[in-house]
């Protein structure tokens, strides 16, 4: 059955604001996978509040250009699905290498996190770092050692001139007594 020249074209609008709405995204070949395991990606995908788009090369090249996909353009050949996300990139990465390990068809082609161009090897590196609630739980640690170590020394600054003051008073005393 062929496809019209107006559903294509709605296809295209539907791909273009999919591609706009995501601020990161990850292409992948996912020939060789049967339908169990397409659909277990897909629900991991979900999980990680992802979106998971199978793509016509053809029309996802004509919905890329202004959207963050545009640098990918050039892998568009052969099957391809386009992994989508809004938030947290480390968690769509985790998804789909972990998901690879089980079903080595799945390959990633390329990728692209916040604007910039990554590669596969990348995308696994990307994987491997802590979620973002670790990260954020890290770095507010880190930031509260430091206010502790501040105020620490601010405070002992000014126990020390106390007890300068303590001591310079008490000398003077005594000279008056003495004198």
């Amino acid at each position: 059955m062929a496809v019209s020249r107006a559903e294509k074209e709605a296809e295209v609008q539907q791909l273009e604001a999919a591609f706009k709405s995501a601020e990161h995204a990850i292409l992948v070949d996912y020939k060789g996978l049967n339908v169990l395991q397409a659909t277990e990606l897909r629900r991991q995908i979900r999980g990680a509040e992802a979106q998971y788009l199978v793509v016509k090369n053809s029309l996802a090249k004509r919905a890329v250009p202004g959207t963050v996909l545009e640098p990918l353009s050039a892998f568009f050949q052969g099957t391809t699905a386009v992994a989508l996300s809004e938030d947290d990139p480390v968690a769509l990465a985790k998804v789909l290498t972990s998901f690879a390990k089980t079903a080595p068809q799945l390959m990633v082609k390329a990728a692209v996190v916040q604007g910039r161009t990554v590669t596969a090897s990348q995308v696994t590196d990307l994987a491997a770092l802590p979620d973002r609630p670790v990260l954020v739980a890290t770095f507010l640690r880190q930031l509260n050692t430091s206010m502790v170590q501040l105020v620490s020394v601010l405070g002992g600054l000014t126990r020390d001139l106390v007890n300068v003051l303590a001591q310079a008073e008490k000398i003077r005393s005594e000279e008056q007594s003495n004198g």
